[in-house]
């Protein structure tokens, strides 16, 4: 199936939908609308679910894990691996419908499906993988272990911006340490939701043997997610989104004693040192600040270049951004597609105006396309020159606007990098090896993600994913992320005829 000029895009995404089996979404008559940023026309209208619906799906998504518990691991693995089958077969139709709702080009809504994949491939191989430890007792004739348990059921909160992957990230781990998942999708992209939903179904009636509601989606705005976040029987929460919403999520849950893994949001910088391959550097700069039209959480939103290369490379960056093809992420060689909606569009313009008034100097940034999409927004990506890392600077907007700013010691680029609120990603380009340790040290980058020599975006799933400060402290996929949906346990065994106590303490009767 391939997007055709004549073709409307809310005909595209219903044909999508019926492939998929999805037929419950289409009712225009009433609730919650979805529109595509491509050129604002409505999806579909979706029905919310209401607060008995939440709490009633909450009820079947514990009873479910109560049951999958007790499954081996490696057999709940074989329920991931199906569902690794379902998504390589569907890869395109669920690439396209990413497209249609969240606005990105056609390799990016792919990719996002690949990570899907990817992510499922590697929960597979860690359901045999579950390690604990064996510790050695100071007791003679005892043995002491740590043994790793089910949690129980794990709400998942998405953002628009990664409409299927961040759901991935989190099911795949969750089902393979034998959580259950009630997701709650964001309200501005519903039916990528329901697609995956639909292809999990597919893959639970290949595996026949495990119970039913493992994986359930929540249509709505902030109510859903609100009883996700207060229900006591929701053992950990993992919320993607702003740092606004996570001041919201991370006190609930912590005063019902819950769990939560935030992943919030980003400021994320690349620094350029004098010796740095130039080539690399552009090419690193610009996917990772104008894909997804800025619109990632690992997004470059500043530059710090050294000043001696400073015009040169800003000249190099203008000269590309003026050469990038902007338009329906749909069609072929398009490399910027829109902004999700309008309130997007003026944020983004509200930041460039507050930088004006703070002495930047813009390139770029005015909206464009209107005359073909006069109801959608699309723009050119924008360049800011700095004289200082202003407040407006130390914001995260959601949009692409690079900052950049100018430095003489590289101690003062680490210190212009490291002075925001936010810790997510960041990255140098540099060939000086010094250079890039001191950056790598503990007193270089302090973000959760720093690169060398790529952009700050682009993760792979073999690795943690998250950051610290306000960008929430969680790691979603790769590494060990897996100990954040299971539960831990000590145990010591007595294989003696004694009683020994620990450190030393006589309690003789």
């Amino acid at each position: 199936m391939t997007y055709t000029a004549t073709a409307h895009t809310s005909e595209l995404a219903h044909s999508i939908l019926a492939r998929l089996g999805v037929t419950t979404a289409l009712d225009f008559q009433q609730g919650m609308s979805v529109r595509s940023p491509i050129d604002g026309s409505q999806l579909a209208q979706l029905r919310p679910h209401g607060s008995e619906e939440v709490k009633e799906a909450i009820a079947r998504a514990h009873q479910a894990w109560q049951t999958w518990r007790t499954v081996p691991a490696p057999v709940r693995g074989e329920l991931v691996r199906l569902l690794g089958q379902e998504l390589r077969a569907e890869k395109h139709a669920l690439g396209q419908l990413i497209s249609l709702e969240a606005g990105k080009i056609t390799s990016e809504g792919l990719g996002e499906v690949q990570e899907m994949i990817d992510i499922c491939d590697f929960a597979v191989g860690l359901s045999r993988q579950l390690y604990g430890l064996t510790i050695a007792s100071e007791r003679p004739g005892h043995r002491m272990m740590e043994t790793w348990h089910p949690l129980g059921v794990v709400g998942v909160i998405t953002a628009f911006n990664f409409p299927m992957a961040v759901w991935a990230w989190n099911t795949a781990l969750a089902l393979v340490c034998g959580d259950a998942v009630v997701w709650k999708p964001s309200e501005k992209t519903p039916l990528s939701a329901l697609a995956c939903q639909a292809v999990f179904e597919r893959a639970m009636a290949r595996f026949q043997d495990g119970p039913a509601h493992l994986s359930q989606v929540l249509i709505g705005g902030r109510e859903p997610g609100e009883i996700l976040v207060d229900d006591a029987r929701v053992a950990l929460v993992s919320a993607t989104g702003s740092t606004r919403m996570g001041r919201e999520v991370g006190p609930r849950v912590a005063r019902r004693f819950g769990r939560v893994l935030l992943e919030l949001g980003g400021n994320n910088a690349v620094i350029v040192t004098p010796n740095a391959d130039l080539d690399l550097a552009v090419r690193g700069i610009v996917f990772a600040a104008v894909g997804t039209a800025g619109q990632r959480c690992t997004s470059t939103r500043r530059l710090i270049v050294h000043r001696s290369i400073s015009d040169q490379l800003v000249e190099r960056l203008k000269q590309v951004y003026g050469r990038l093809r902007i338009g329906n992420p749909l069609q072929e060689g398009t490399l910027l597609g829109p902004l999700v909606d309008q309130a997007a569009f003026e944020a983004m313009q509200a930041a460039l105006e507050a930088a004006r008034a703070q002495g930047g100097r813009v390139t770029g940034g005015e909206r464009v396309l209107q005359d073909e999409f006069p109801s959608a927004y699309y723009v050119r990506p924008a360049i800011v020159e700095m004289d200082r890392q202003t407040d407006t600077v130390r914001q995260e907007t959601f949009a692409p606007i690079l900052y950049v700013l100018r430095y003489e010691e590289l101690s003062e680029a680490l210190a212009l990098q490291n002075d925001v609120p936010q810790g997510l990603s960041s990255a140098i380009f540099s060939n000086d090896l010094r250079e890039t340790e001191a950056f790598l040290s503990a007193s270089g980058s302090d973000c959760g993600i720093a690169n060398v020599n790529i952009g700050t975006s682009g993760a792979e799933i073999g690795g943690a994913f998250g950051g610290d400060k306000e960008t929430g402290g969680g790691r979603e996929s790769g590494s060990d992320a897996w100990r954040a949906y299971m539960r831990r346990a000590t145990n010591t065994i007595n294989y003696s005829r004694e009683l020994p106590l620990a450190q030393g303490v006589k309690f003789d009767l």
